[in-house]
């Protein structure tokens, strides 16, 4: 039994072993293949600094694109802008949205290669804590410019959104009383909190997160290594490469 058991993980493993394999073949007819990634500066996810690139999205495409022989050049510019960027030829893949049938309509959402995270509403005003969804009405809500959170929420017209380029401006505009509340996936609002310094209280109520993806522009030809974006992904994974990034951001101490 142990040796049939064996035997069928090798072939389920042989498929994503052999293929980042082929794909690194592959681009050595593209001498030199450049990628260009359009990035807005969120941390920890995409942290861009000048010329210095980090955070967990950015670790982890780096390591797919190092298995792939490929060079990546960031292009950092507030999250709408990025999408504009994309519909406009400027820039090949982002890093981290999550799939909308809008932005099917010129990305195609190659890997869902980030984790989901809780979407949070973060108040300083104990009488702006969020219990349930009815709390939104009546209280103007800080959002991402361009970003979506949840479908209720994002087509929900009766409430108050103010946005911003940043999860930074959002946070001060709560501090300066000019928003009551502001939603933000888990990771990057506690690492914003945490850097601002501000003191900032988590509300009860929140909402699951979606798996959000390496996308790729469809008039882009890095599209025809879709295949081996998702081989490089499937080996890091198998390797434990993906989980000890992962874990690494997960480990940052709680404001």
């Amino acid at each position: 039994m142990r040796q049939l058991i064996t035997a069928l993980l090798l072939v389920l493993a042989l498929p994503a072993l052999t293929l980042p394999a082929l794909a690194q073949q592959g681009t050595e007819t593209v001498k030199g293949l450049k990628i260009t990634v359009g990035a807005n500066h969120a941390p920890p996810y995409r942290i861009i600094d000048g010329d210095e690139s980090t955070g967990l999205y950015v670790d982890i495409f780096e390591e797919i694109a190092a298995r792939l022989g490929w060079e990546v050049h960031y292009r950092e510019a507030p999250f709408r802008r990025v999408l504009r960027m994309v519909q406009q030829g400027d820039v090949d893949v982002v890093l981290g949205p999550v799939k909308t049938p809008e932005r099917a309509r010129f990305m195609e959402f190659v890997a869902p290669a980030f984790p989901p995270e809780r979407r949070l509403f973060f108040y300083i005003d104990e009488s702006h804590r969020i219990d349930n969804y009815s709390d939104l009405y009546g209280r103007a809500i800080g959002v991402l410019e361009g970003a979506t959170y949840f479908r209720q929420f994002d087509s929900d017209n009766r409430i108050i959104k103010e946005a911003a380029p940043r999860y930074e401006n959002l946070m001060l505009m709560m501090q300066k009383g000019r928003v009551d509340v502001v939603i933000a996936p888990e990771l990057v609002g506690k690492y914003t909190v945490r850097h601002l310094g501000l003191d900032v209280s988590v509300s009860p109520f929140f909402v699951p997160g979606e798996r959000s993806y390496i996308a790729v522009a469809k008039d882009s030809p890095v599209l025809e290594y879709a295949d081996d974006i998702r081989a490089a992904l499937k080996l890091m994974q198998m390797e434990g490469t993906h989980e000890d990034l992962v874990l690494k951001y997960l480990a940052q101490p709680k404001p």
